[in-house]
C-alpha cells in the first residue's frame, strides 16, 4: 500500500486535483486543497502553476505532515477522495478515416513503414515522418498503410488533422476520440498531454498526425509507449525532428498511367492515347492531379473559359483544369466559398457565399467534391486543399471583382452572426451578458442551442477574424459576446481563445471604456482562467472591472470584481478573494429599486455570500464561513435552485468536515444528493459520495 504522506503520493494527489479542474467538482477539490495546504503550512501558499512549483508545494506539505500527526490525518482524509493519475479503464477503439479505394506504387515507403512498426523497441519510440508536397499522396499513403495493419493495432488507430488546430486543441480532440467526456479532459495543455500519454501506455495503437506544420506543433502529441506507432504527415521535412524520414515523391510515369487506368479503365486510356502524354506531363506524378484529370479522359469538358496554361504546381494546374470544366453556378460557388479558409464548409455557408438557396448549394458542393475541388470531411462537411483554395480565391478576384468578393464574405459572416446570436439567446435567455440583437435563427431548447454553438465554434472563430479584417467591427464584437453560453456551459476554451483575444482587441480599439469592452475582457479572463493561464487572466479581469466602472454599468462592475475574486480562489489567495467579494457586494448597493439589474440583486448577493463563505473556509475561519454559507443556502432553497442549493450544501458539509463534525455534515450531504437527483451532475454526485464515505467511515 502506498504511504499517503510520502512525497511522491502527495505530489500525485496535487497533480491529480490540478488536472481534474475541467468540471465543477474538480474546481471544488482544488479549492479545498488550497485551504488545506494553507492550514498545513500555517501561511498563504500560492497555487502551483508549473511542475516545479507543484513539487515545491508537495515538499512543503510532506515536511509539515511528517511532524504533525493531526495534519497527517487531515491530508490522508483528503487524499482518499482523489482519484490518482492512471489511464481510464475503458477506452473506445478509434478508427482511421476512409482511405481512397485505388492505390498504386509506394512499395518502398510501405516497406519502410512495416520495418519501423516491427523493429525492436530498444527504448526508441516508433516514429515515422512521411513528407512530400501537397497532393503527392502522403495522407493517402498513411491511411492506406494503416488500414492494412488493423490486426497489428488491436487497440485502435487514432487520427488527427493538425492543419488549423493548436496542440492543446488537438489533444482535446484525440482524448474525445478515445471516449473521454469533456468533463474528464484537463483544461491545461500539459495535463492533457500527460493524460494522453497515460491513455496510450500499454496499448497497441497507431497514431496518425496529418498536415503537421512544424516539429514544435507535434512534440506534445508524442509518446514513448513501446507499442504505439506514430506516423507524422507533413508537406516538408521537419527540422530538428528525430524520426524515420520517408520522402514521398511523384509517381513514376508507369505508375501514373496505371492509376489512370484503374480510375477510368483500359478502353478510355487507349482512346485518349493522343492526349495522354500531355495529361501525364501536366499532372507531374501527383496522385491528386491524376484523380482530378481522370473524368476529362472519358468526357469532354462542358465549358472552357480559357486554354489551360502551364503551371509548375500540379495541384494548382489540376484545380484550374477542373474549374474550367464546371458549369457556371458551380464555378461561382467554388470561387466565392473559397475566399476564406472556413474550417468546415456546409451548404448554409456555401449558399450565403454564392447567394444561392441552400438546396442548390448542397448539390453544387457535391459536384465540387466529385471534381476533387473540395474534400468531404468526416462530419459531412467540406474543405478546400490549401493550393486549391488559393486558386479559387485568385479566380474570384479576377472573375468577380473585389466588391463582389467582399460582399460574399460579408454574407457568410452575417450568417454566422445570426446563428451565434440566435443560439446564445436560446441557450442562456436569462443572462444579461447575452446580446439583445435580433436574429432570424431559433432553436427548440437550450441543449440544441449549445450544441449548435459547439458544432460551429471553428467557423465562428474564423468569422470573427474575417469581420475584424474587413472592419465590420460591430459584427466581430457581437459574435464574440454570443460565445458566452458556450464558454459557460461547454468550455471549448482552447478553440475560442483566438476569437476572444480578437474581440478584446477590437473592443479596446472601437469602444474603450464601454460595457461591451468590459464584457469581452471578462469573457477572455474566464477562458484564460479555465485554461489555468492565471497570470494572463488577471489583467483581463482588471480591465473588465475598469471598463464596466467607466461605463457606469454597476452590475457589470460588480460581476467583474466578483470574477477577480473567483480567480483569487483558484490561485489560493484567499484573503484577496474575500476582499474582492466584499467589494463586489458593496458595489451592488448602488443599484436602486428601479435601476437596471434590481431584479437580480437577491440572487447576486446570495452568490456573493456563498463565495465569501468559500474564501473564509480557505482562511480556516469556519464559524464565519458557516454563517455566510447558511445565508446563501436559505435563498437558494427558497428560490428552488436545486443546483446552487446542492453546491452550497456541499460547501457547508466540507466546512463541517474541516472541523471534524461528521454528524453535522452527513445530513447536508444527503440533502445535496437529493437536490441533484434531477440534475445532470454526475461529477458533483461522485464528489458528494466521497464526502459521505468520510462521514460514515471511522478513522
Amino acid at each position: 500500500m502506498v504511504d499517503p504522506i510520502s512525497l511522491g503520493a502527495i505530489a500525485a494527489v496535487l497533480g491529480a486535483v490540478g488536472s481534474g479542474m475541467a468540471n465543477e467538482a474538480g474546481k471544488w477539490a482544488w479549492e479545498t486543497a488550497g485551504g488545506l495546504v494553507r492550514r498545513i503550512a500555517g501561511r498563504e501558499v500560492a497555487a502551483p502553476t508549473t511542475p516545479g512549483e507543484l513539487d515545491d508545494v508537495a515538499r512543503l506539505v510532506h515536511d509539515r505532515v511528517r511532524m504533525d500527526p493531526q495534519l497527517a490525518v487531515s491530508w490522508a482524509q483528503f487524499a482518499r477522495g482523489v482519484r490518482l493519475p492512471g489511464a481510464p479503464g475503458a477506452l473506445d477503439r478509434p478508427c482511421l478515416p476512409t482511405a481512397p479505394r485505388l492505390f498504386t506504387d509506394r512499395h518502398q515507403a510501405l516497406k519502410l513503414l512495416d520495418k519501423e512498426a516491427t523493429r525492436p523497441f530498444e527504448g526508441r519510440p516508433r516514429l515515422a515522418l512521411l513528407h512530400g508536397p501537397q497532393g503527392i499522396g502522403t495522407s493517402t499513403l498513411a491511411l492506406h498503410w494503416g488500414w492494412r495493419q488493423t490486426a497489428r493495432f488491436p487497440d485502435g488507430q487514432l487520427y488527427a488533422d493538425l492543419d488549423t488546430l493548436t496542440p492543446d486543441a488537438v489533444l482535446g480532440t484525440l482524448l474525445r476520440r478515445l471516449g473521454l467526456p469533456d468533463e474528464e479532459i484537463p483544461p491545461a495543455a500539459t495535463d492533457r498531454a500527460d493524460l494522453f500519454r497515460r491513455c496510450l501506455a500499454g496499448r497497441r495503437l497507431l497514431l496518425v498526425l496529418d498536415h503537421v506544420r512544424s516539429a514544435t506543433q507535434v512534440r506534445p502529441l508524442l509518446t514513448s509507449a513501446p507499442d504505439v506507432f506514430t506516423v507524422v504527415v507533413a508537406r516538408r521535412l521537419l527540422t530538428g525532428f528525430d524520426a524515420l524520414r520517408i520522402p514521398v515523391g511523384p509517381l513514376a510515369r508507369r505508375d501514373a498511367t496505371r492509376l489512370l487506368t484503374e480510375l477510368v479503365g483500359k478502353p478510355a486510356v487507349s482512346a485518349a492515347r493522343a492526349t495522354l502524354p500531355a495529361v501525364l506531363d501536366r499532372c507531374a506524378g501527383s496522385p491528386y492531379a491524376l484523380r482530378a484529370a481522370a473524368p476529362r479522359l472519358t468526357s469532354p469538358p462542358e465549358r472552357q473559359e480559357a486554354p489551360a496554361v502551364p503551371d509548375s504546381d500540379p495541384v494548382h494546374a489540376a484545380a484550374d483544369d477542373a474549374y474550367r470544366a464546371l458549369a457556371p453556378d458551380a464555378a461561382l460557388l467554388y470561387r466565392l466559398a473559397g475566399l476564406r479558409d472556413w474550417p468546415a464548409l456546409d451548404a448554409k455557408a456555401a449558399a450565403r457565399a454564392a447567394d444561392f438557396d441552400e438546396g442548390t448549394a448542397a448539390g453544387l458542393l457535391e459536384d465540387l467534391a466529385d471534381a476533387l475541388l473540395v474534400e468531404r470531411t468526416e462530419t459531412g462537411r467540406y474543405r478546400y486543399r490549401p493550393s486549391v483554395r488559393t486558386h479559387a480565391e485568385r479566380m474570384a478576384v479576377t472573375a468577380d471583382g473585389i466588391a463582389a468578393c467582399s460582399a460574399a464574405v460579408a454574407r457568410v459572416v452575417e450568417g454566422y452572426r445570426d446563428l451565434a446570436v440566435g443560439a446564445a439567446r436560446a441557450a442562456l435567455p436569462e443572462s444579461w451578458r447575452v446580446p439583445s440583437a435580433d436574429s432570424p435563427v431559433t432553436y427548440p431548447d437550450r441543449g440544441a442551442a449549445v450544441a449548435a454553438l459547439a458544432a460551429e465554434a471553428p467557423g465562428l472563430v474564423e468569422a470573427v477574424h474575417a469581420a475584424e479584417e474587413f472592419r465590420d467591427l460591430d459584427t466581430a464584437l457581437l459574435i464574440c459576446q454570443s460565445l458566452w453560453p458556450l464558454q459557460l456551459k461547454a468550455g471549448h476554451h482552447e478553440i475560442l481563445l483566438p476569437a476572444l483575444r480578437a474581440g478584446a482587441r477590437v473592443a479596446d480599439e472601437q469602444v474603450p471604456g464601454s460595457r461591451t469592452a468590459g464584457a469581452l475582457h471578462a469573457q477572455l479572463a474566464h477562458s484564460l482562467t479555465e485554461l489555468r493561464r492565471w497570470d494572463e487572466a488577471e489583467p483581463e479581469a482588471l480591465a473588465a472591472a475598469r471598463d464596466e466602472r467607466a461605463a457606469g454599468h454597476v452590475r457589470g462592475h460588480a460581476s467583474a470584481v466578483e470574477f477577480l475574486g473567483l480567480l483569487r480562489l483558484r490561485q489560493w489567495r484567499f484573503p484577496e478573494a474575500y476582499t474582492c467579494f466584499e467589494e463586489a457586494y458593496g458595489i451592488l448597493d448602488a443599484i436602486g429599486p428601479g435601476d437596471e439589474g434590481a431584479a437580480d440583486l437577491p440572487r447576486a448577493r446570495a452568490l456573493l455570500e456563498r463565495h465569501r463563505g468559500r474564501a473564509l473556509r480557505g482562511l480556516g475561519r469556519r464559524a464565519e464561513a458557516t454563517e455566510r454559507l447558511e445565508r446563501a443556502l436559505r435563498f437558494f432553497r427558497d428560490s428552488g435552485e436545486a443546483y446552487n442549493t446542492a453546491r452550497t450544501l456541499t460547501d457547508l458539509a466540507e466546512t463541517r468536515l474541516d472541523g471534524g463534525e461528521s454528524d453535522a455534515a452527513l445530513p447536508l450531504i444527503d440533502e445535496a444528493l437529493a437536490a441533484l437527483g434531477r440534475e445532470n451532475a454526475a461529477y458533483h454526485v461522485a464528489r458528494l459520495r466521497v464526502l459521505r464515505e468520510r462521514c460514515v467511515t471511522p478513522e
